[in-house]
């Protein structure tokens, strides 16, 4: 039998089933939840085995790892007879990979404390392709001691792990990650726009800026994207606004401007409302085109 800790896992949407399947492969045992039944089927067929419910995933669980959309559904998962501060056992160490409030966070970790769970916050930047390569960064907010002894299933996930503070650390230094992707996605946008426009060979310029100091990762992930105007969803619109209301509500909260972030903020908010919210948030390519008079 493993050693290693059993783990609870709950949310298997487009980052959370690469995420659990990673942990199998590294030979954890993995019982998983969502609401789902084809992504439940999928981490039965990877190797890991599908819960009934919360209380049943989380019931025998050394470390339970939740992956959800926003703070709605942290709390809907976290709380209540059915959720997972009832049924955990004391002394088991919830990690919550969502990108979430850092006040949600904050609020989580005194609940579960007094349900004797220790909690980290520990969300997640590099999209689908780097959950599923498990090259992800991830940036926790929680006690030292509970770090270290995550740290080696966090390894099996991604590549920069680094312990940002106490509670909620995490989740701002996301905040603040996701405010520099959008900036960055709109600026590859606005540039794609410009280069096609002025008649240049739109590969062969987003390869030379690549190597230059305007190379990133946001243009080598998004490059294939804006190229074949390939919004699948990696990362959604509809996920990304949600991120941009976060950072800018903390840094009205803390007192810092972003009046970049606050122009990007609702470009984003834009495109969800004219109905490209479930693409990619690379399709900030179309808001810009819009813009320009080339897209209806």
């Amino acid at each position: 039998m493993s050693t290693l800790p059993k783990i609870a896992w709950i949310g298997l949407g487009i980052m959370g089933s690469p995420m659990s399947e990673n942990l199998v492969k590294a030979g954890y045992r993995v019982t998983g939840f969502t609401l789902e039944q084809e992504k439940l089927d999928r981490l039965s067929a990877a190797g890991g085995t599908a819960a009934g419910s919360i209380a049943e995933a989380v019931r025998d669980a050394d470390v339970i790892v939740t992956m959800v959309p926003a703070s709605p559904q942290v709390e809907a998962i976290a709380y209540g007879p059915d959720g997972i501060l009832e049924n955990a056992r004391p002394g088991a160490l919830l990690v919550d990979m969502s990108s979430i409030t850092p006040q949600t966070s904050v609020d989580l970790a005194k609940a579960g404390k007094g349900k004797g769970l220790r909690v980290l916050d520990a969300p997640v930047s590099g999209g689908e392709a780097g959950a599923v390569e498990a090259v992800l960064s991830i940036m926790v907010g929680g006690e030292q001691a509970d770090f270290d002894e995550a740290r080696p299933l966090l390894e099996a996930l991604g590549k920069t792990i680094v312990l940002c503070g106490p509670h909620g650390s995490g989740q701002t230094v996301k905040a603040a990650n996701q405010l520099i992707v959008a900036v960055n996605i709109q600026a590859c946008a606005e540039a794609v726009v410009f280069l096609e426009k002025s008649g240049v060979d739109l590969k062969a310029a987003l390869d030379v800026l690549g190597g230059g100091l305007a190379g990133s990762t946001v243009l080598t992930r998004k490059k294939d994207n804006f190229l074949g105007r390939d919004f699948k969803p990696g990362f959604r619109i509809d996920l990304h606004h949600k991120d941009m209301g976060i950072v800018t509500d903390a840094a009205r909260t803390v007192g810092a401007a972003l009046p970049v972030g606050a122009v990007v903020a609702q470009l984003v908010a834009s495109l969800r409302a004219q109905g490209d919210g479930g693409l990619d948030h690379s399709a900030l390519l179309r808001a810009v085109e819009r813009l320009s008079g080339d897209r209806a």
